[in-house]
């Protein structure tokens, strides 16, 4: 592939990531013109780039999207949901194009952009066949909004229906349809027509015109509403109405903003720690009130500082620059961004790994040196001294170089979160289940590997929210819940560690269910699942092939889902967790390193070898006189601050002998296992060391109880343990 093609594959596959972005913001608020000039200017520069490629299927269908754009901006109306869906499918055959070139090294010469033309010319007629009821009903949304002000509060989106006038004889029921759709908050019904004398009525005709106002949003409308939306005008009831009263209600904050100055102008009168405090208190909440948060805490600061201080200047500059708008610190920003950009550089993926692997060989070599100190300690030799001074200056320098590739290898978990807004949005329209995905902490920080993998998992876990855990629309209304669900993901550094959780408002899990679906499966006898405790059946979702689904369809039913999940996350040396709550919903927690680069192992002695465990693991060590092992049936266990916890020599487990702690006193590690306490005994207890942990090939390949191998600095290869596997 030569070099102009690469750097079209990487530019356009940043545009479509941005392309999607900007379309899912314009479906929750359609009237955003800056989301929009956004989006039509990816598509564009999308364009652009297939031009100077020479790729002309993807330029016609790029041009499709591009005109629904155009059309737009031109006319001043919010793109509809029916040509969001148009350019998410053209994106969507853009990527598969761009899979195609980067596994072939060249433009498919086959590529056809019927289908998208198809799609947008469709469109294109159906917004023209529904041009002449949208203009009929001007006015309809103003007469809704101030007949239901209640409603219109929380309302998302209104309808203008105008069903067909033969529809009865397809035995249609519009107002049912209506009443059918997600979020229903209030319904108008009036004549499409003024209504003839009675002799003259056709009562076999439809002569309706239904409006309603909704909860859920225009596309999830839309969605529902199904083929009778070319029927419908859907508008969203809340950027409508913003856009509408915007310019006057900038225009009053003005206002109000200038009387705060006038008030704060008199410089000698007394008393002028009342009128900042006054002035400050409005300004605040006026700029507050206009979403300017960052502005209002400003002036909420500027105010403190001048009834500290004794002057009106702080506050006065701090409300003056906020009358100016949130345009030149909009600029600022803007600058920034510019000069960030100016500053960085594009570094393929696999130089960065290059540097990697050269870190992990000086770690090695670091560790090596260490052994030759410890040699010529030992020895009482004049070069011990030196060597451990150089020893420690290395061992400096690598640790800074090992922080500063950790640093290059890390994404924002953004890259892997954009993703699921449209995963949401397709799996809701399918099941008939409105849903809201929030999204919080999408800056932290994590390793290149833990963002490129936890895809599948987090996948896996909000299709089961949606699926499973969230109700329908009917059983949401009957236990008094809003009629959109909200499915939260959420990110935190904790430590070394990322935390990533998934939290439904749904039912919970009846546990009671759980128990049945094991049964029925064949997972577990019967008399096991009643000697288990709540929280222990709970864990039976993670067994390979369990399911409660009825039926097997393409999203659920097979049992591939959680058990995935937990698999994938313990092969990145993470953990999951459940937790639920009946009636209020369920959160999955997932906890991670924050770093594989480098892993942190405890060097332990049993059976005369060394092994590795790796450090996240181990709570503290101890050592045990054996009268206070105590025989457990057939297993041993030991008394820690009045908690029994199962204990297991090491050695013993390594090499299959019986577990025999009648003459032993060794150390003991207290290690955390899913979630719970366990002790292993060894012989001996080494040291703490950064290695690179390598996967087993070979031989060892799939040996269970084993997670990996490093070098030593004697050249001696360390097992590091997977302790979890070991007890099992």
């Amino acid at each position: 592939m030569d070099e102009l093609l690469a750097q079209f594959l990487i530019e356009s596959r940043e545009l479509v990531d941005k392309a999607v972005d900007d379309l899912l913001a314009l479906e929750k608020t359609p009237n955003n013109r800056e989301r929009l000039e956004d989006a039509f200017r990816a598509f564009h520069t999308l364009k652009g780039g297939a031009g100077i490629v020479e790729f002309a299927a993807m330029q016609e269908a790029l041009h499709c999207a591009e005109d629904a754009f155009a059309a737009a901006r031109a006319e001043s109306r919010s793109v509809s949901a029916l040509d969001i869906g148009n350019c998410l499918s053209c994106l969507d055959q853009v990527l598969e194009w761009l899979g195609t070139i980067e596994q072939s090294g060249a433009i498919p010469p086959d590529a056809d952009a019927g289908d998208i033309v198809a799609l947008f010319a469709r469109a294109g007629a159906q917004q023209k066949a529904s041009a002449a009821p949208r203009t009929a009903g001007d006015g309809w949304l103003a007469g809704l909004l101030a007949a239901h002000a209640s409603a219109a509060s929380t309302a998302r989106s209104a309808v203008r229906y105008t069903p067909e006038a033969d529809c009865f004889f397809r035995q249609q029921d519009p107002l049912a349809r209506i009443a059918a759709l997600p979020g229903l908050l209030a319904v108008d019904i009036g004549p499409r027509v003024p209504w003839p004398k009675l002799d003259d009525l056709d009562p076999f005709s439809c002569n309706l015109t239904i409006t309603a106002l909704f909860a859920t949003s225009p596309a999830e409308v839309a969605a529902a509403l199904g083929d009778e939306s070319r029927h419908a005008v859907i508008e969203a009831v809340s950027d409508r109405t913003r856009a509408i009263d915007a310019e006057s209600l900038a225009r009053k904050a003005a206002q109000i903003l200038e009387a705060q100055l006038q008030l704060l102008a008199p410089a000698g009168e007394p008393h002028p720690q009342g009128r900042v405090a006054s002035a400050g208190l409005v300004a605040a909440n006026v700029l507050r009130h206009l979403g300017r948060s960052a502005e209002s805490e400003a002036v909420a600061t500027a105010a403190a500082v001048s009834i500290a201080e004794g002057r009106l200047e702080p506050l006065v500059e701090a409300i003056a620059a906020a009358m100016k708008g949130p345009t030149s610190a909009a600029a600022g920003a803007s600058a920034a961004r510019r000069k960030d950009v100016g500053q960085t550089m594009r570094v393929g993926a696999d130089r960065i790994d290059a540097l990697v692997r050269l870190t992990g060989e000086l770690i090695v070599a670091k560790n090596s040196l260490g052994h030759s100190v410890k040699v010529a300690e030992q020895q009482v030799s004049d070069l011990a001294v030196p060597l451990k001074s150089q020893h420690a200056a290395l061992d400096r320098l690598v640790t800074e170089l090992q922080r500063a590739v950790v640093a290059m290898r890390v994404l924002p978990l953004r890259t892997a979160f954009q993703r699921f807004p449209r995963l949401i949005r397709e799996i809701s329209a399918e099941l008939d289940k409105p849903a809201a995905l929030v999204i919080d902490g999408e800056d932290t920080e994590a390793d290149k590997a833990i963002v490129e993998t936890i895809v599948e998992p987090l996948v896996h876990l909000l299709r089961n929210a949606l699926d499973h855990g969230v109700e329908d629309g009917a059983t949401r209304a009957q236990a008094g819940k809003p009629a959109v669900a909200t499915i939260r993901l959420s990110a935190a550094r904790d430590g070394e560690h990322v935390v990533i959780e998934v939290t439904d408002d749904g039912a919970g899990i009846d546990v009671t269910k759980i128990r049945q679906a094991a049964l029925d499966r064949n997972l577990k006898a019967p008399e096991a699942l009643a000697a288990m405790s709540d929280e222990e059946a709970l864990d039976l979702v993670f067994l390979p092939g369990f399911s409660t689904a009825k039926t097997v369809t393409h999203l659920s039913g097979r049992g591939v889902g959680m058990d995935v999940v937990r698999t994938a996350v313990a092969r990145l040396g993470g953990q999951v967790e459940l937790r639920t709550a009946a009636g209020r919903g369920t959160t999955v927690r997932v906890t991670l390193p924050f770093s594989v680069l480098v892993t942190q192992v405890m060097t332990v002695e049993a059976g005369g070898q060394v092994f590795g465990i790796p450090l996240d693991a181990v709570v503290e060590t101890l050592r045990v006189d054996s009268d206070r092992i105590f025989a457990v049936g057939a297993a041993h266990a030991i008394v820690l601050r009045d908690r029994t916890i199962p204990l297991l020599r090491l050695a013993n487990v390594l090499t299959g002998r019986p577990n025999d702690h009648s003459d032993d006193s060794g150390p003991i590690v207290i290690a955390e296992l899913d979630g719970q306490l366990g002790a292993v005994q060894v012989d001996r207890i080494g040291g703490r060391m950064d290695i690179i942990l390598k996967p087993l090939d070979g031989l060892l390949a799939g040996v269970p109880g084993l997670a990996g191998s490093a070098l030593l600095g004697d050249g001696g290869v360390l097992l590091v343990l997977d302790l979890a596997e070991v007890v099992q």
